[in-house]
């Protein structure tokens, strides 16, 4: 509450627009390393972020991408992964089993973690995923990238 105190002091961007300024939408990991704004050059209210674990394109992903473009106007989408991330490597079932465990209790949501052990692979996977939904139109375009988090360098996966 503080820090809200302090930013409400100095806020300025009551004015910016729901419609982002460069029409951009952006699905990435929630890695707290990775300050994607500042490593795309983008300033509040240039363009919507949706973050979950691992940068994947599950259906409250693909939501958010649907109405940031049907109703909010964007035109480009960018998905990224990244180096290093915790659900790199991590096997689905080992997770579930641990958590059951650890927690004494069998839970069937989430259905799915989205665990992958191919970081290019799964950019692909997230970029078709997002093209061949039925409802984002053929001519958004979607560019997948890999952000290394120990260089701060993107670089982007062609399919």
């Amino acid at each position: 509450m503080k820090a809200n105190e302090e930013f409400v002091r100095n806020f300025d961007l009551g004015d910016l627009t729901v419609r982002p300024r460069r029409r951009l939408a952006v699905l990435a990991c929630m890695d707290s390393r990775i300050l994607f704004e500042r490593c795309l050059g983008l300033k509040p209210g240039d363009a919507h972020m949706i973050r979950n674990a691992g940068g994947i394109a599950t259906e409250d992903a693909l939501r958010s991408l649907i109405v940031s473009h049907h109703l909010l106007d964007t035109q480009e989408f960018i998905i990224i992964n990244h180096t290093d991330c915790g659900l790199l490597k991590v096997n689905e079932y080992e997770l579930r089993a641990h958590l059951t465990n650890k927690m004494g209790a069998i839970a069937s949501e989430p259905a799915h973690f989205h665990a992958f052990d191919d970081l290019e692979a799964n950019v692909r996977e997230q970029v078709r995923k997002v093209k061949s939904h039925p409802w984002i139109p053929k001519n958004i375009p979607v560019r997948g990238f890999i952000y290394d988090v120990k260089a701060g360098r993107l670089s982007q996966v062609h399919e």
